[in-house]
C-alpha cells in the first residue's frame, strides 16, 4: 500500500470513530478536525514524513475518546502505530486531576514519534483554548490550561525543534490574548 493510501486508511478509520463528535470550544466543530490537524502540524511545521507518526497522529484520540481497543489498532495499522496511540492516551478511570500530573510525569519517558504527537496536540489545544474556548470556560482556567502544558512540553523538549519553536509562538500568542504574558 502506497504512504498516501496507509495515510487515508488512518484518517478515515479516526473519521469513522469519532463521527458525530464535536469539540469543546463555542463553535463545536466536527472532533476529526482536531486529529486532522495535528497530523498536519506534524507533517507541515515539524517535517516529519514518517508515516507511522502520522498515522498515530490521525488515530492519537480513539483509544481514548472512541472505544477502539489497542488490539485493534494493532491489527489494522501495526504494533508500531498502536505503541505510539498507548503513550499518548490518558487512563479515562482515573480523576482528570491525576490523568494530568501523570501526563507531565509520563511524557518525558515516551518515545520520539510519541512527543511528536503530543506536541502536534498541545500546539492545537493551544490555539483552541486561545482562541476557540469552551463557553463555560472562564480566562483563569484557559491560563492554567496554558501553563499546564508548558509542564507536559517540557518533558517532549528535544524531540522535534521545528514544532517545539512553533509551540512556543503558539503559547506566547495565548498568553499575550489572555493578558498573562
Amino acid at each position: 500500500m502506497s504512504d498516501a493510501a496507509l495515510l487515508l486508511e488512518a484518517a478515515t478509520f479516526a473519521a469513522q470513530r469519532h463521527a458525530g463528535q464535536l469539540r469543546k470550544g463555542a463553535e463545536r466543530t466536527p472532533y476529526i478536525n482536531h486529529p486532522l490537524e495535528v497530523a498536519r502540524l506534524l507533517a507541515s511545521v515539524g517535517n516529519i514524513s514518517e508515516i507511522d507518526v502520522l498515522r498515530g497522529a490521525l488515530l492519537h484520540d480513539t483509544v481514548e475518546d472512541t472505544g477502539t481497543k489497542p488490539e485493534e489498532l494493532e491489527e489494522r495499522f501495526g504494533p508500531t502505530v498502536r505503541r505510539l496511540v498507548e503513550e499518548v492516551t490518558d487512563d479515562k478511570s482515573l480523576p482528570k486531576a491525576r490523568r494530568k500530573e501523570l501526563q507531565v510525569e509520563h511524557t518525558p519517558h515516551i518515545s520520539v514519534g510519541a512527543k511528536q504527537i503530543k506536541l502536534g496536540d498541545k500546539i492545537s489545544n493551544v490555539v483552541d483554548v486561545t482562541d476557540h474556548p469552551p463557553s463555560d470556560w472562564p480566562i483563569e482556567r484557559r491560563r492554567e490550561y496554558l501553563d499546564w502544558t508548558e509542564a507536559v512540553v517540557a518533558g517532549c523538549r528535544g524531540a522535534n525543534p521545528a514544532l517545539e519553536r512553533h509551540y512556543d509562538e503558539v503559547l506566547s500568542a495565548g498568553r499575550r490574548t489572555l493578558g498573562a504574558a
